[in-house]
């Protein structure tokens, strides 16, 4: 027979915030709390804090970048070897897990969620940008309609990543020399794993 679970629903006058949870956290709405308690815990329960099994996340589990393009030059770093597209304006870095390097290391397993924003100007080429995991692309996007003066390669995904993880852009076809302020690489983790 499966484990029943208990639900005690507790109500207070105080106004709250909504908070983001996981199962192993309360979820707090408006001042409202549930709290959902397991009736026959595992046996393992000795490892945590509880002997309900009740584990807390940590407040360091909170990551999230969001990094742009200030302005039109390429910075020395990026060459015809890597063409990892660098982003030179850090607007938000929670764990401090984008580095310089414009790379995103992943701080544990989790569910990630990303998506990015590549500027092109008016040129005769197509543009490719890749999302790289570990060297290997996952999503790509297309930039290339030669009527307009400007047009992004754009693109977003969920994806699962183990602690280190690396996640970057990387153009793969065409250039963006003179043309790229403005654009975006941004991510998130959803939920730890």
């Amino acid at each position: 027979m499966a484990s029943a679970l208990l639900l005690v629903l507790v109500w207070t006058g105080l106004s709250g915030r909504v908070a983001a949870q996981n199962d192993t956290e309360p979820i707090v709405l408006e001042g409202k709390c549930l709290v959902v308690c397991d009736s026959n815990p595992t046996s393992d329960w000795k490892a945590s804090s509880s002997p309900l099994g009740i584990s807390v996340r940590a407040a360091n589990s909170k990551v999230a970048f969001s990094a742009v393009r200030s302005n039109n030059h390429e910075p020395s770093e990026m060459s015809n070897k890597t063409r990892i597209i660098y982003f030179d304006q850090i607007l938000v870095n929670i764990g401090n897990y984008f580095t310089f390097e414009s790379v995103f290391l992943s701080p544990r397993k989790g569910i990630y969620s990303f998506n990015f924003h590549v500027i092109k100007v008016y040129q005769s080429q197509t543009i490719q940008v890749n999302l790289m995991l570990n060297g290997k692309p996952v999503i790509s996007a297309f930039a290339g309609d030669k009527d307009v003066t400007r047009e992004a390669a754009t693109n977003g995904v969920l994806l699962y990543l183990d602690k280190e993880d690396k996640v970057y852009l990387k153009l793969e076809k065409g250039n963006l020399v003179g043309g790229w302020q403005y654009s975006t690489f941004s991510g998130f983790l959803v939920f730890p794993l």
